[in-house]
């Protein structure tokens, strides 16, 4: 969506603070021995507390209220009774939500409990990455450069890029256009970034795939060579200078 009033505004800072605390809180829950099943409960009844609905949910009629994928799962990972969260794990928790109209999204990978598996430098590279490509962002910059400039910074840690998982316009729906902000230099893509705009940036760092597949389940995605991989992503309006990070509240970056 583009943001043409000051309601407008205020309404994707009241959802996008949701999804953010949500998030936030959800991350603080998160320990080892507990269900991934129970901390999705946690999160929806959160966002039900703040009346805002589960978007992939409300979209897709998603089994859970978040998606929360670990260790080898990509995205998409469906919460689950008989995942119990381990002492290193590798997780990422995704939160998006409706409220009154207007759709807000935010998630973040990161450790559980000690980094005995060593997954840190993979979580730090992808924090970093979103960080420098956001602040890249202004109306009029091409959504191809700041595809580039994110996967020459994956590399340059020695790590790969997702290329079929992308970034997306969000405000009035979940998805919306531009449709695809991938995290690398797609020449056939010539769309701009354009000023008050609202879009969702998410890097997709991995060690090993450059794609993800669906498992039978038809939600949880893994990569195409398996590996790990790392997502962080924030809600932002574009402007003509630093953008407004509407879901910075989830300290993702802290």
């Amino acid at each position: 969506m583009s943001i043409t009033t000051e309601a407008e505004l205020a309404g994707m800072k009241k959802i996008s603070e949701a999804v953010a605390f949500t998030l936030k809180e959800m991350r603080k829950f998160a320990r080892p021995g507990i269900s991934t099943k129970e901390l999705d409960d946690y999160g929806g009844q959160i966002l039900n507390d703040l009346g805002a609905k589960s978007a992939p949910y409300l979209t897709y009629g998603f089994p859970g209220w978040t998606c929360i994928s670990v260790d080898n799962e990509f995205c998409h990972g469906i919460p689950s009774e008989k995942r119990i969260l381990q002492e290193g794990d590798l997780i990422n928790i995704d939160v998006s939500a409706e409220l009154d109209g207007f759709w807000s999204d935010n998630g973040g990978s990161f450790v559980i409990g000690s980094d005995v598996n060593e997954h840190q430098k993979l979580v730090d590279a992808s924090k970093d990455i979103l960080h420098k490509a956001i602040h890249n962002i202004k109306g009029g910059v091409r959504i191809s450069d700041i595809g580039f400039l994110i996967e020459t910074e994956a590399k340059k840690r020695g790590y790969k890029v997702i290329k079929n998982l992308t970034g997306h316009g969000v405000g009035r729906s979940l998805h919306e256009a531009p449709h695809e902000i991938a995290n690398y230099r797609d020449r056939f893509n010539q769309t701009r970034f354009k000023k008050n705009s609202v879009v969702a940036i998410e890097t997709f760092i991995s060690t090993a795939s450059t794609y993800a597949e669906t498992l039978k389940d038809g939600w949880t995605m893994v990569g195409n060579k398996g590996g790990f991989m790392a997502q962080h992503e924030h809600t932002i309006v574009v402007t003509e200078g630093k953008p407004i990070i509407l879901t910075e509240m989830n300290e993702i970056w802290n």
